[in-house]
């Protein structure tokens, strides 16, 4: 694979963001616990901007990067998207 496509910052933030999501994630619930709250709190808020946050960057990389190297383009948005399974995996495990 062609290591030179994950050097865009569009194509390396969005798996940041989700590793931030994923650990907000895990922090919420190693200081609270898994049980659901009564409101959201600033995990749920700041969870939910680094998911958002995403699709922007995600759809520019799509862009620019599809017409010129399909193949390399659509790995890295497949490792995006996995990446972003994996921080709405536990939401929707734990009925957030």
């Amino acid at each position: 694979m062609n290591t030179l496509i994950f050097r865009p910052i569009t194509a390396w933030v969005p798996i940041a963001m989700s590793l931030a999501a994923l650990s907000v994630i895990a922090f919420h619930i190693a200081t609270v616990g898994t049980a659901p709250q009564a409101d959201e709190g600033a995990a749920a808020h700041l969870w939910q901007l680094l998911i958002a946050g995403q699709v922007p960057l995600l759809i520019y990389h799509a862009v620019r990067w599809l017409p010129s190297a399909p193949k390399p383009a659509m790995a890295v948005i497949g490792v995006q998207i996995a990446a972003v399974a994996a921080a709405m995996l536990p939401v929707y495990l734990l009925h957030w």
